[in-house]
């Protein structure tokens, strides 16, 4: 009898869908060969907030003058806050992993939503610093082990 292969959740811009807030994708063809060894469940956090593609880019900010240090809000580069989406979309995902059976996820990093390990720091600098996306945050917080797309190799 053939071994049930894992469903494994990924950012679904990784595989190639334009769901990127600037209407592209951040395609990975180091993908292609896991895609022999699990099922990958796609899903973009941000479209299944309702948010729309293309959006304003956004980035995590807390109230400590742009320093994340935990939990904080969302808001676009115009500063539209734009946290709900984010904490619904995150939601949504965790149905589906859990609907699917999930135990990981591979998720694109620095993003507001899926990053896991670095994220822009809430000031549109370009600046990089140590957290967790909104998505990748709630996932890792109910038992599920998120990689980045870095760790592709951890497969």
């Amino acid at each position: 009898m053939e071994k049930k292969r894992e469903n494994v959740l990924i950012s679904a811009c990784l595989l190639g869908v334009n769901c990127r807030y600037d209407g592209g994708n951040g395609f990975h063809d180091g993908l292609m060969g896991i895609m022999e060894k699990y099922n990958l469940i796609p899903v973009c956090p941000e479209q299944l907030g309702g948010l729309e593609t293309p959006r304003e880019p956004a980035e995590q900010i807390s109230s400590d003058a742009g320093i994340y240090s935990g939990p904080g809000r969302v808001v676009t580069c115009s500063g539209k806050d734009v946290t709900d989406s984010f904490i619904k979309g995150a939601e949504e995902t965790l149905k589906l992993a859990v609907l699917y059976g999930c135990q990981r996820a591979i998720l694109k990093e620095r993003s507001p939503s899926c990053g896991y390990g670095i994220v822009y720091d809430g000031t549109f600098s370009g600046t990089k610093i140590p957290g967790k996306g909104v998505t990748a945050r709630l996932l890792s917080e109910k038992g599920i082990l998120v990689y980045g797309e870095s760790r592709i190799g951890d497969f």
